[in-house]
């Protein structure tokens, strides 16, 4: 799950943004509304939790400008006005949600996991073989096993499902989960790939995770 943060108080970002990698949740941040806009436009995000007062362009105006693009992004609204005007206008702009300042850090974890419910799929469940992945509770399984994972094998597990039979590139990992590429290691797609296949695949004779030599990596219970 990627997520983009537009908020302009550091502390509060770096609060946010440290809740929600524990989370395993990958956290984009910008403090501009027009970077945000263009962000959005330019990525994939399943949230954006947007701050009201920022730079460059404020909420509503970032709000009304990507619902006129027709992106269908959730949106919650993370903001100090508290008044009912504020409010209805927020939500009028086109928000999903509104959540004022100070909030419950566990508050905000359970509007966005309402959010990010697809009404088509209420159970959330990626499954590939005898894998299943629960992308709201970040629950993972095998041969209904449970499987412990740490918040960025996640994060890389649940990017691989998302998009599995189809092959991802590092660049594309690196793009797509933050601090990937932030790492001293030049190599820490490949060190979590072992970790993962360590996880998910060590004691099964089926193997689900696989390397394209030079290309990347795909989620498959086919041969690549």
């Amino acid at each position: 799950m990627r997520i983009l943060l537009v908020e302009d108080d550091e502390k509060i970002a770096s609060f946010i943004k440290k809740g929600l990698q524990e989370e395993s949740y990958s956290v984009d941040i910008t403090d501009n509304g027009y970077e945000a806009i263009y962000l959005i436009k330019t990525n994939a995000y399943d949230i954006v939790l947007l701050d009201l007062m920022i730079q460059g362009l404020d909420g509503i105006d970032v709000c009304k400008n990507i619902r006129t693009k027709r992106i269908n992004t959730p949106i919650i609204i993370l903001t100090a006005r508290d008044t009912v005007a504020d409010k209805i206008s927020g939500l009028d702009s086109g928000a999903d949600d509104y959540l004022t300042k100070p909030f419950s850090f566990e508050e905000l974890l359970a509007r966005i996991r309402v959010r990010l419910r697809n009404p088509s799929n209420i159970s959330n469940i990626i499954n590939i073989s005898d894998l299943s992945i629960d992308t709201i509770n970040h629950e993972v399984k095998r041969a209904d096993k449970k499987i412990k994972l740490t918040a960025k094998e996640y994060a890389l597990l649940d990017l691989l499902a998302r998009n599995k039979e189809k092959l991802l590139s590092e660049s594309i990992i690196k793009d797509n989960i933050s601090d990937m590429n932030q790492g001293n290691m030049s190599n820490i797609i490949n060190v979590y790939i072992y970790r993962l296949r360590n996880k998910i695949d060590k004691n099964f004779d089926l193997k689900l995770i696989h390397t394209v030599r030079g290309l990347g990596y795909v989620l498959s219970d086919k041969d690549v």
